[in-house]
């Protein structure tokens, strides 16, 4: 197992301590997945990213020297001006980009340095949700979400429909197992898409802008549906530009600065927007005046959805 020490010294804000792990969530069938891993479930060691690739002479960086890591049960979200590359760090995160330097460690392995089947098994311990939900438009939401299931396990027909049924119950939607995905509202796509993203009952996930193009009310449910998995010991990356959204379900906040190109905070988002660095504080208070918004309702990864 690798392991790699941040250096978050250089921050102008100290990271809460890790959470701990609330207890694992039930669900209607068993599947096979492996223990949680005691340590973080995920590191990014000196990373670089931008375009281009390893010892690439047309590379293109857009973020370098990121140092952190994600417990069980935290919600991490990541910020940045546009152009900064938020996306384009999710995307190396879940292996779909590969770094131009340093490490991402899944549960202490090296990703991009495991071969193809260690890779296969590292992907199931974590869900994606796209920022336009990626549903299969000619497929039902119900087979949308058994589609992981159907591809990674061997539950009979009847359990994998039962378990899509309790993960689209566990976002709010019951009944939209028959639906097809032209039929739903935007906040209900991504919903399914959170839905399909959980299907494999993973201990990590990945949302790309959740709340891009919602209303308020919309918006607020989701928000709702990240407490509520965090709550239940899930740990999320989040990328998001919303400021309800940031005060509402972060723990941490990492900043992502687009014009050093590198992290210059992580930690609490109201203790950056207290003595933060200056970008970020402003950040922060854009639109909403001097004293910036409300306390968090999640202090001490307490708060309940």
């Amino acid at each position: 197992m690798t392991t790699c020490t941040p250096t978050a010294d250089r921050l102008q804000a100290t990271a809460m301590p890790p959470p701990a792990a609330p207890a694992a969530r039930a669900a209607p069938a068993a599947l096979p997945s492996a223990t949680a891993p005691a340590g973080p479930l995920l590191q990014a060691c000196g990373l670089a990213i931008g375009q281009g690739g390893p010892g690439d002479s047309a590379q293109r960086p857009l973020q370098q020297g990121l140092d952190f890591a994600l417990a069980p049960g935290e919600v991490l979200v990541i910020a940045g001006a546009s152009g900064c590359g938020k996306s384009t760090l999710l995307r190396t995160l879940v292996g779909l980009a590969a770094p131009l330097a340093g490490q991402v460690l899944h549960a202490g392995t090296d990703f991009y340095a495991a071969d193809t089947p260690q890779q296969t098994q590292l992907r199931q311990r974590f869900g994606v949700m796209f920022q336009a939900g990626a549903l299969w438009s000619s497929m039902s939401v119900g087979d949308n979400v058994m589609l992981p299931l159907q591809l990674f396990t061997r539950l009979a027909p009847r359990d994998c429909e039962a378990l899509a049924r309790y993960k689209l119950a566990l976002v709010g939607l019951a009944d939209a197992f028959d639906l097809m995905p032209g039929a739903l509202s935007g906040g209900m796509r991504k919903r399914a898409a959170v839905a399909r993203a959980l299907a494999l009952d993973p201990p990590m996930l990945f949302l790309d802008e959740p709340s891009a193009g919602l209303d308020p009310v919309a918006s607020a449910r989701l928000d709702a549906l990240v407490l509520q998995l965090r709550n239940l010991g899930t740990g999320i990356v989040m990328v998001t530009h919303e400021l309800e959204s940031i005060f509402g379900v972060a723990d941490r906040l990492l900043f992502l600065d687009v014009a050093t190109r590198t992290m210059t905070a992580l930690g609490p988002p109201r203790q950056l927007l207290d003595s933060g660095p200056a970008p970020v504080r402003e950040f922060l208070r854009r639109g909403s005046g001097s004293a910036g918004p409300g306390p968090s309702p999640n202090p001490g990864h307490g708060g309940a959805a």
